[in-house]
């Protein structure tokens, strides 16, 4: 599981910068320019904010760090949802776009003023501050390994058997609000028992001992609850008709 963090680039300011939904959407449709805006500097009282210039980097290829991004913004806004909308790749009201990750990250690292948004591992690496977001608890969280896993054990509840649900605006005091699995695509029924058997064992030692792995990559482990949901799906996976994966495993 990966978030998708607002990195920003403004040289002399100190602290945590705090955004609240309707000022991340604010700035991504034009509506506010300026950092030293109003309503930016109330909801971060004491800091003192420059009159530059925002300047929004987003994605120019469609990716899913763009989805995952813009379905948290359609859920908080309707006026995104209706002028902008979903999808991996959308035409934004302002900005410059970036190729990958690292295109926007590059932009936010080289222009004072900018404002983007990239997966937490990019703005960790190019060492990119990066916004705590108002939850819908109302808590404003910072982006981490932790509060990503506590955005999808949020949904783990009412996890669909297919697993495609969206995390973002999860409920949860500490659930950081722009998260997302990264899925992975597989043929309940293979075909080679060769094939299926090394399959199988994989995708059972990665949500089991390579969960062990993903924090130190930047990114977050699976929830308990959604593991054991993995688990049943992968003992559904055949070959020749016979399960790949005891029932008592």
């Amino acid at each position: 599981m990966g978030a998708t963090v607002a990195a920003y680039n403004l040289p002399g300011f100190t602290g945590e910068l705090k955004l609240t939904p309707t000022l991340l959407t604010s700035i991504f449709l034009g509506k506010i320019t300026k950092w030293n805006d109003p309503a930016i500097a109330k909801v971060n009282p004491g800091s003192t904010l420059p009159s530059t210039s925002i300047l929004v980097a987003h994605r120019s290829d469609g990716s899913g760090t763009t989805y995952i991004f813009v379905d948290y913004l359609s859920k908080i806004s309707s006026e995104w949802e209706q002028k902008v909308g979903r999808g991996t790749s959308v035409n934004w009201p302002v900005g410059l776009g970036g190729k990958g990750n690292e295109g926007v990250a590059g932009q936010v690292k080289n222009a004072p003023g900018s404002f983007g948004y990239v997966e937490l591992a990019y703005a960790i690496t190019n060492k990119l501050p990066v916004a705590s977001i108002r939850n819908q608890a109302g808590k404003f969280v910072e982006p981490t390994i932790e509060s990503t896993t506590a955005a999808a054990a949020g949904a783990a509840s009412n996890m669909p058997a297919d697993f495609r649900v969206s995390l973002t605006n999860p409920q949860g005091a500490e659930a950081y609000p722009i998260a997302s699995f990264t899925w992975l695509l597989v043929y309940r029924d293979q075909q080679s028992q060769e094939k299926g058997v090394a399959l199988a064992k994989f995708l059972w030692w990665a949500i089991h001992d390579g969960q062990k792995y993903p924090s130190s990559l930047l990114y977050a482990p699976l929830p308990a609850p959604v593991v054991k949901q993995i688990e049943a799906a992968l003992k559904k996976m055949t070959v020749g008709g016979k399960p790949l994966i005891a029932a008592n495993q």
